[in-house]
């Protein structure tokens, strides 16, 4: 029984990791479609995890607002960014007016959560993999990425989080006696941590030198970044399915939980990392701030 459930987590993780892999080396309605997915079904798990605390979340406007934003970073019109997030708040605020029930500002509040925590910070993946790509290139409303650069950042990232998540877990059944958030997550140690941040670090600077000619610098501040939103993003997630009574947001990926305790790593820190590279990489921070005054 313990060898089936630890072959099913592994043959699932595979093709999960897989399907990843080449959702953005492709990029373009390939890796919109599969963010789409996560999003949509995250979102789901995440409505019903608030229904335990009582909240009742519009899983309607998070999916209405989620496409517009995937619309937007697909096809790079953040002109628009702002007027959406307007848009889909007054949205959030009308169907707890004329649809919605106590506690209304809690449904408020947590559908405006929803659409930032699953769909605009996870679907920021799209920006990530167009970096590089000063004019992605459509066929009608298909769009491909000329540019390896966005892709080979994503797949570092991706690549970043599963060997800090390891390293996490390893580390800590080997090192761990000082808890991390024992409240929030029982198992995790700041041993655990410390592991895992120094393996993302080391990974980093070895492939961020060697193989993306990065600066030691940005390879380093981008190992620490990984390691540090990637465990942030899990103890959050943790914190919200603390708070409602749930232990797995649900049980769809066999021999893994949810959508969000596999994505959980990555919600934080692909926002981070994409604009680090924007503003520190790709461009000149200072040289920004110098035009604003």
């Amino acid at each position: 029984m313990a060898l089936s459930k630890s072959l099913t987590r592994l043959v699932m993780g595979l093709g999960i990791g897989f399907t990843a892999f080449f959702a953005i080396l492709m990029g373009g309605l390939p890796l919109t479609i599969l963010c789409l997915v996560i999003v949509f079904l995250g979102s789901k798990e995440y409505t019903k995890i608030l229904e335990n605390k009582g909240f009742t979340p519009s899983y309607k406007i998070i999916i209405i607002s989620s496409l517009i934003f995937a619309l937007i970073a697909y096809f790079n019109r953040l002109d628009l960014l702002p007027l959406t997030f307007t848009v889909s708040t007054f949205m959030a605020f009308m169907w707890v007016l004329f649809r919605g029930k106590q506690p209304y500002i809690a449904n408020v509040a947590t559908t405006i959560l929803g659409f930032v925590y699953c769909g605009w910070f996870p679907l920021h993946l799209l920006l990530l993999r167009d970096i590089g790509c000063c004019d992605p290139i459509f066929h009608g409303w298909i769009k491909t990425n000329p540019s390896f650069e966005g892709a080979a950042y994503a797949l570092l990232l991706l690549f970043s989080v599963i060997l800090t998540d390891s390293c996490c877990y390893y580390a800590g059944m080997q090192f761990g006696k000082h808890k991390l958030a024992e409240v929030i997550s029982p198992n995790k140690t700041i041993e655990g941590a410390i592991g895992g941040t120094l393996a993302c670090v080391l990974f980093c600077l070895i492939f961020g030198i060697l193989i993306f000619d990065l600066a030691w610098y940005h390879s380093l501040i981008m190992g620490l970044l990984i390691a540090g939103f990637a465990q942030i993003g899990d103890l959050c997630e943790s914190m919200i399915k603390r708070d409602a009574g749930v232990k797995d947001s649900s049980d769809i990926i066999p021999g893994h939980g949810g959508f969000l305790d596999r994505t959980d790593s990555y919600i934080f820190t692909i926002p981070v990392v994409y604009y680090y590279l924007e503003f520190f990489v790709e461009n000149n921070f200072l040289d920004l701030l110098k035009g604003l005054f």
